[in-house]
């Protein structure tokens, strides 16, 4: 089964600085199953965030590439994660994140 993978960056991104490396280890990344991705897609556009770089604003997940999420979007992601067991790590990556104020990393499939 296809994942997504998902990790906090110790540090903020900078203009220029691109993420194009699949890195999941470097991040300490967890692992969400694309079903569970997919059942949520249309409400995860919501939330600001970048394609590769802080440089490229999006919203949402970047499903084929890389997204990068600022502590700023944490709370309108966590409001789209369903409360089921399947979300658990991920929801506490992004309390984690957004209490530490770090940007969260996400590889797409």
């Amino acid at each position: 089964m296809a994942k997504h993978a998902f990790g906090i960056m110790p540090s903020a991104p900078t203009g220029g600085e691109r993420y194009d490396e699949y890195e999941p280890e470097k991040y300490g990344c967890i692992f969400v199953d694309d079903d569970h991705i997919e059942g949520i897609r249309e409400r995860l556009s919501v939330f600001d965030s970048f394609c590769h770089t802080v440089d490229i604003p999006m919203k949402g997940l970047n499903d084929i590439g890389i997204t990068l999420i600022p502590p700023t979007s944490m709370d309108a992601f966590l409001a789209v994660i369903a409360v089921g067991p399947e979300y658990a790590g991920l929801r506490e990556l992004l309390i984690k994140a957004k209490n530490s104020n770090r940007f969260v990393i996400h590889y797409g499939l």
